[in-house]
């Protein structure tokens, strides 16, 4: 049996195709391979990218994956490739802490959640669990209490690494995992994945279950995957929907119409966001997709409620964390957590009911207005990865430039849309920006097939 590092398949820096190509053909082994992985997390110079690793079980699932595929019956094409869990699925034998202190004491976790216990069936190792924002509720990623992870572009001064699935980002982008799950309710993969130069895909309401994920807002919280090539989140995407392999088909770009919104989506943008998004959309166009710049007036009017009647999360947050942050615990937890739950208090009962009859309302309108085809296209976030010293300095400045960072993601789980961050360039200083795919509620499927046929043209490769 060859050695990992005679292939080039290692743990780092390598797609999940990649992996399992080599884990499949026998020219890696998945237990060496578990075991490098554990040891990289434990020598990499940045701790507070994880949480804690799941050594034990580690071990114990590659070893069973290396007998299977040795023995030639493997589970699928996953199996033997290793998996980090955002801190908030639940995972036996485990508390669960959501980033936070707080529940650092609470029971251990009875059984995996259902997407845990998914990919497990799938032959997948699970490394550990990802450092996160405090109750998945900022997309700067900041943590007192374990620290913030580094994003890796941040050559002159450390950089944000996006949240709230920070730790689940940087540790792809780092090449610690091919794959990390985390969640989304306002931007928390798509955010996180543009920031750190990674895939990430956030799905629509009910493609996976929740179930077992502690929850910020129930009624937006979703499911998704950092990867480093579409065709992994494609993969990865079967696995989580109990399937053995991806029934998804490379998507064609000829004819397919972009539609480019001219209203909110690019209000205080950075030039380099918006250069490397136009000159990624004159390459879509070469290569024959039909892009519609329009103004899209439900933007407006899904900001216009949420100023007047607040955030569906913000409400919903509160109902779940008023007795703590209305008690001893508040002084546990990161001040900028309690302060955006404590808001959510404002939220009177008609006002949060308003928000979700309108927001089935808006829903429905746009799929009646564009179609349940469309496809829309704008930067993920406005702005690179920001400088975390001025956040941590002045919490006025941590609250415009979270709403700032959240704000393009935002429209798309209140849309209940799913979407691809793609990796679209750097600015000067060597920070990723990224271009953002949506697609209408249940449109997984057809928006990955066109990803995997936009990657390479977005990323400039192609």
């Amino acid at each position: 049996m060859m050695d990992a590092r005679a292939t080039g398949i290692s743990a780092t820096g390598v797609s999940v195709l990649h992996m399992a190509a080599g884990l499949g053909a026998g020219l890696v082994d998945a237990e060496e391979l578990a075991s490098r992985t554990l040891r990289s997390v434990q020598e990499c110079d940045d701790p507070a990218i994880f949480t804690c690793l799941t050594e034990a079980r580690a071990l114990r699932e590659a070893r069973a994956a290396a007998r299977r595929l040795r023995e030639g019956r493997g589970r699928g094409p996953l199996d033997g490739v290793p998996v980090a869990w955002k801190d908030l699925f639940d995972l036996a034998g485990l508390p669960t802490t959501a980033g936070s202190r707080v529940l650092e004491t609470a029971a251990p976790a009875a059984a995996d959640a259902p997407v845990v216990a998914r990919l497990a069936a799938a032959g997948m190792v699970c490394i550990g669990r990802t450092n996160m924002t405090e109750f998945a509720y900022s997309g700067i990623g900041l943590n007192p209490h374990y620290g913030t992870p580094r994003n890796p572009h941040g050559k002159d001064e450390p950089r944000a690494p996006g949240g709230s699935s920070s730790g689940a980002a940087v540790a792809v982008a780092r090449g610690l995992v091919p794959v990390a799950i985390g969640s989304d309710t306002g931007g928390s993969v798509r955010v996180p994945a543009a920031f750190c130069g990674v895939v990430g895909h956030k799905t629509s309401t009910g493609r996976y279950p929740i179930p077992g994920a502690f929850p910020l807002a129930p009624t937006l919280d979703t499911v998704g995957t950092f990867v480093r090539t579409v065709a992994d989140a494609v993969l990865v995407d079967a696995a989580l929907c109990g399937r053995v392999a991806p029934t998804i088909a490379r998507g064609s770009l000829a004819g397919q119409r972009l539609i480019v919104p001219r209203n909110v989506v690019f209000d205080d943008a950075e030039p380099a966001v918006v250069a490397n998004f136009e000159a990624a959309l004159t390459r879509l166009s070469a290569a024959g997709a039909v892009i519609e710049r329009l103004m899209v007036p439900l933007f407006d009017t899904v900001q216009s409620l949420t100023a007047t009647r607040g955030a569906i999360t913000a409400a919903e947050a509160f109902a779940l964390h008023a007795e703590r942050v209305q008690g001893e615990a508040a002084a546990r937890m990161d001040r900028r957590v309690v302060r955006r739950i404590r808001g959510g208090g404002a939220i009177s009962t008609p006002d949060y009911i308003t928000l979700r009859q309108e927001r089935r309302r808006i829903i429905a309108e746009l799929v009646a207005t564009y179609g349940p085809g469309a496809i829309f296209a704008f930067p993920t976030t406005p702005h690179v990865a920001p400088r975390i010293a001025p956040l941590e300095a002045d919490d006025d400045l941590f609250s415009r430039i979270n709403l700032r960072t959240l704000r393009n993601t935002m429209l798309g789980n209140f849309l209940d849309w799913c979407g691809v961050s793609l990796p679209s360039g750097t600015d000067a200083d060597g920070m990723p920006t990224a271009l953002l795919l949506s697609g209408m509620p249940g449109a997984d499927e057809p928006l990955l097939a066109l990803a995997l046929a936009a990657e390479e043209i977005v990323r400039g490769e192609s």
